[in-house]
């Protein structure tokens, strides 16, 4: 029996309200955790990650970003195994037990300063080699990753670490002596080698620690000149000494959450992924650039280069420390290939170095990623 036009005229809206609400109801959203504060770098990379998974899920899928609130930084990897949060950043280097083959990788970031990589590049090479590595070179490292119940889907690089000090520090008489805040076992190492004291200070704490002469200078990158506000209590800095960069980064998902999710929504979230590598290597770079010409103009902040005493001894030191780092991780971790662990992520750095070398803006950056790594990675196979 046909159906009078009023009935018609009303059924028909309430049937695309209903369908309209079924598609919002079948969109799927995921929790990220990152320690980062809101407004930093490291937030903003993550939510231009959410961003790219629903531009590039079409909406079917989102992500929302909890910064610096579900999870801190030291309980985000057993929050994403335990189900608390469905992906988040993980900084592998505050836990050596559970990825020591990650780390092996973090603790080589020196390898940048015998290559040809500008400054302001390093971050990104490093972030592009780490995913390399670890997708398709490392074994080990996406089996650790899976024991807690958790797979990588990429990393990042900061900018260059370098001297901030409260005094001339520059050649290699000047740094003998001298107490270091340094924030990585390698870094420590080299401050050992070159007559100098590590010391371990929280980052929240270095101003304090930098302004009343507890230390005499830090390690750190140049964006904590504006983050940890270094810049006002600083009169000297020595770039390119001793370089390296921070790439404990791993954005990780909970591995179940990754096996519930279709073959086109684990891309979705690959490609998400690389956006959030650039988007934090590159947010670096740039910060660090803009802190360092702030630097340059200031009169109370003196800018020094490092003579070839210091230059020569810390490459002599990145060298020495490859064996080092290579015995280090087969005696404390048990990676018995540990050596050509080391000679494999070399290899892969000097290739970054010369990729990202054109690089000029963070959707090339991304581009890039995402063609020479992330859209290789087989999802059905990934992390069986």
């Amino acid at each position: 029996m046909n159906c009078p036009n009023f009935v018609r005229r009303g059924l028909l809206p309430a049937i695309l309200a209903a369908a309209s609400m079924t598609s919002v109801v079948e969109a799927r959203q995921l929790s990220y955790a990152t320690g980062y504060a809101p407004g930093s770098i490291g937030a903003d990379a993550a939510e231009a990650f959410a961003s790219d998974v629903k531009d590039h899920s079409g909406g079917d899928l989102t992500a929302k970003v909890y910064a610096q609130s579900l999870l801190s930084f030291s309980e985000i990897p057993p929050g994403i195994r335990d189900g608390m949060a469905d992906s988040g950043l993980v900084l592998t280097p505050y836990f050596p037990s559970e990825f020591p083959s990650t780390n092996l990788a973090t603790e080589l970031t020196m390898l940048i300063e015998m290559t040809d990589a500008p400054t302001e590049k390093a971050g990104l090479a490093f972030a592009g080699a780490m995913a390399e590595y670890v997708f398709f070179n490392c074994p080990s490292c996406v089996k650790e990753y899976k024991q807690q119940n958790q797979l990588f889907l990429g990393g990042g690089g900061t900018s260059s670490y370098f001297l901030i000090c409260n005094k001339p520090v520059s050649t290699l008489e000047d740094i003998k002596g001298k107490r270091l805040r340094i924030g990585g076992a390698q870094w420590a190492r080299w401050a050992n080698a070159v007559g100098a004291t590590p010391v371990s200070v929280p980052q929240h704490e270095t101003y304090e620690a930098l302004s009343q002469g507890v230390v005499d200078c830090t390690v750190h990158s140049a964006p904590e000149l504006t983050i940890v506000k270094l810049m006002e209590v600083t009169s000297d800095m020595t770039p390119n000494m001793p370089g390296g960069v921070f790439s404990g980064v791993a954005n990780n998902i909970n591995a179940d959450v990754w096996n519930s999710l279709a073959a086109s929504e684990r891309k979705t979230m690959l490609h998400a992924s690389a956006t959030q590598a650039s988007a934090l290597s590159w947010g670096y770079a740039q910060a660090a650039a803009m802190n360092m010409a702030t630097a340059r103009d200031l009169k109370e902040i003196e800018i020094h280069e490092p003579d070839a005493a210091l230059v020569e001894a810390t490459r002599e030191f990145i060298e020495q420390d490859l064996k080092a780092i290579a015995t280090k991780y087969a005696d404390t971790y048990g990676l018995e290939s540990s050596a050509e662990m080391v000679e494999t992520f070399r290899a892969l750095l000097t290739k970054w170095v010369g990729l990202v070398s054109d690089v000029g803006s963070h959707e090339e950056l991304t581009q890039l990623y995402w063609d020479e790594v992330y859209s290789k990675v087989d999802v059905d196979s990934y992390g069986q």
